[in-house]
């Protein structure tokens, strides 16, 4: 059985593949994405009000060049200043169009694999983003050989695996998805949410030196919505090993 101690295990793990969507899912993928990222209904105004506490977090310590990992609806450019260059990456354009923060960014990159090798940040962040990642050890390892080396990579994620998010989810967003669609919201998080906390912890540690964890409301797992996860000292040798082994 893999183990998240054992690296070699638990790198097997990765990329992993994305349960399937019914059709009736696909059809109002998009509009659902889009209504939940922008609070358009009572319980994902809610969850936004509470996933603030990581955006307060990752702005903490406001140092740049900075860059984002799936900017989304560039909700958390207004807790960072108006100076210092912000570039983002964000594969749904939809997301970001009309937005009134487009402006305060610098460059937008499809993928990480657009961002010039010669390009270094002080602070990387992410909100609510590692959780859906498939191919999480490459997005990682990517992003520790453009953090500079005294700079920090800040993750905010969901306490997947943990109780109290559980119940957030299954009886708050889960019941206003139900009431709007008539549909099972666990077939939604199953196809999205494919990394638990602990996992993603555990692949920050094996690119970076010094990774801390942090939690809300409470410290325990079980007893948190959400962890930011604070990396420093990128092993840039290691990124580039792990990079050059899958291709």
């Amino acid at each position: 059985m893999s183990t998240l101690a054992d690296p070699s295990d638990l790198l097997a793990r990765f990329p992993k593949v994305r349960s399937s969507l019914p059709d009736a899912y696909q059809r109002i993928y998009l509009d659902m994405y889009e209504h939940s990222r922008k609070g358009r209904n009572p319980a994902a105004a809610a969850a936004l009000r509470l996933e603030q506490w990581m955006q307060r977090k990752a702005a903490e310590r406001a140092t740049f060049p900075l860059l984002e990992l799936g900017a989304g609806t560039l909700n958390h450019v207004p807790f960072e200043p108006l100076t210092g260059d912000y570039d983002v990456v964000e594969p749904l354009p939809k997301l970001y169009e009309g937005s009134p923060h487009a402006s305060r960014i610098s460059t937008f990159y499809y993928t990480v694999h657009d961002i010039p090798e010669d390009r270094s940040y002080k602070r990387i962040v992410s909100i609510a983003v590692l959780e859906h990642v498939l191919d999480l050890p490459a997005l990682v390892a990517r992003s520790a050989l453009r953090l500079s080396d005294d700079g920090e990579m800040l993750s905010g994620i969901p306490t997947e695996g943990g109780l109290l998010w559980y119940l957030a989810w299954r009886f708050g967003t889960g019941t206003a998805f139900w009431l709007k669609y008539r549909m099972s919201y666990a077939t939604f998080m199953r196809h999205e949410h494919v990394n638990q906390s602990d996992e993603i912890t555990a692949v920050m540690r094996l690119f970076f030196d010094d990774v801390r964890v942090s939690r809300f409301p409470l410290t325990l797992k079980h007893v948190s919505f959400y962890t930011m996860l604070t990396a420093r000292g990128p092993k840039k040798q290691a990124a580039q090993v792990y990079l050059d082994s899958l291709s």
